[in-house]
């Protein structure tokens, strides 16, 4: 059975910084797409960033790109999301996400992956 489990939440301070991380088991992620969403209080769940399977090439949303990095080791079948400068409206869960059969045409949907974690809370006060 497949699970991802994240981690490194918490409660920062606006400019602070956090590292998140995700952990997967029951089937390598190496050659998979893996990405990051949020979903804060009242809103849907919206994109935050991709790694692609073919070298990790990442890919961002508008909102965080400049502030928040995606890196994976994946000898360890971890993802990390390294966000700094940390906004209040960065406020949200965050979930980490891992693509089952390639390929999708667009990562930055929901669809585009088949497993989730069960998120970790990131609140950043002003």
């Amino acid at each position: 059975q497949v699970h991802l489990v994240e981690s490194g939440g918490g409660l920062v301070q606006a400019g602070g910084s956090l590292r998140l991380s995700c952990a997967a088991s029951g089937r390598t992620f190496s050659s998979s797409t893996m990405g990051w969403f949020r979903q804060a209080p009242g809103k849907e769940r919206e994109f935050v960033g991709y790694s692609r399977r073919d070298g990790g090439s990442t890919f961002y949303a508008a909102s965080v790109k400049g502030r928040f990095t995606i890196s994976r080791d994946n000898a360890k079948n971890m993802m990390y999301l390294q966000m700094n400068s940390l906004k209040p409206e960065d406020t949200a869960i965050y979930y980490c996400a891992g693509e089952g059969l390639c390929c999708h045409s667009s990562y930055y949907l929901n669809t585009a992956y088949d497993y989730w974690g069960q998120g970790t809370q990131v609140t950043v006060s002003s």
